[in-house]
């Protein structure tokens, strides 16, 4: 019988023994995304990274890419590792995942720390991560030509945004050879706009509400995608949940400030668990 867990890409760091930490990616993300962090704490846990479902090289199936359906990954991933009892971190479109399993499976949860997402759907930004997706005419011949792309005239198009550079780069670093030479998305582009609309389209105060494990809402100081006025109504909507804002960085805040982003996190695993 084939395990559940052989459709995704996924590594394991640390020691058996060590409290279970697993990272959940954001979208158009994979498990890589967050190997600065967990370098930095794979001597005090045992780390899960894995791709999630049509992310990266993971399974992609043409269906099943609301938070619900990554969630329900998630628990049956666990299962079968044998943990019973997780702290999850989760950015962006993972830490809207993340605040879904900690609703419907919060007897799994030591903790939860959500990384630049906020409860609230925002079709606004999500109708500019479309955009910027359906702007880069895929397939290139080869990788060259995806790379003089996306570094060049991806970037003149996005002209006076502060993050062009980043974002032409984070998205060629999405680009892969295909069989026949041609270079396309690693990702299943319809999952990612699938992923995009059922995330952004649907509030989830109520969870929020509802979080009773301890819980920590990290915001970069210059985030577009989580308004600080959100972020301060996510701090007073539940007592369990503290939040922390970082300075010098943006939406990706674990790879703006890696170093602060990791201290942050270890002292709330320390105050909340004694870790």
């Amino acid at each position: 019988m084939k395990s559940y867990l052989q459709n995704f890409k996924y590594e394991l760091a640390g020691q058996e023994g060590q409290p279970k930490l697993v990272f959940l990616h954001g979208v158009m993300g994979s498990g890589a995304n967050w190997r600065k962090i967990t370098s930095l704490l794979q001597g005090r846990f045992q780390i899960l990274t894995f791709d999630q479902r049509g992310h990266g090289r993971s399974f992609k199936p043409k269906s099943g890419y609301a938070p619900e359906d990554y969630a329900l990954d998630l628990k049956l991933i666990l299962e079968e590792l044998g943990w019973s009892r997780v702290i999850l971190v989760g950015h962006s479109m993972g830490g809207r995942n993340a605040i879904e399993f900690a609703h419907k499976f919060p007897e799994m949860l030591s903790a939860l720390i959500v990384e630049d997402i906020g409860p609230q759907g925002n079709p606004v930004a999500m109708q500019k991560t479309i955009d910027l997706v359906n702007m880069v005419p895929v397939p290139f011949r080869d990788k060259n030509a995806a790379k003089e792309y996306l570094t060049h005239d991806f970037v003149e198009k996005l002209a006076g945004r502060e993050n062009a550079k980043i974002l032409g780069q984070y998205f060629y670093t999405n680009i892969e050879t295909q069989a026949d030479g041609t270079a396309d998305w690693r990702f299943a582009k319809d999952a990612i706009l699938t992923s995009l609309t059922a995330g952004h389209f649907s509030s989830r105060w109520e969870a929020i509400r509802d979080l009773a494990m301890p819980t920590l809402f990290i915001r970069g100081e210059t985030s577009e995608e989580f308004p600080k006025e959100e972020f301060e109504q996510v701090l007073k909507a539940n007592s369990n949940i503290t939040g922390v804002e970082i300075k010098g960085a943006g939406h990706w805040v674990h790879s703006d400030q890696p170093q602060e982003f990791t201290r942050v996190l270890l002292h709330f695993l320390h105050e909340r668990l004694g870790f």
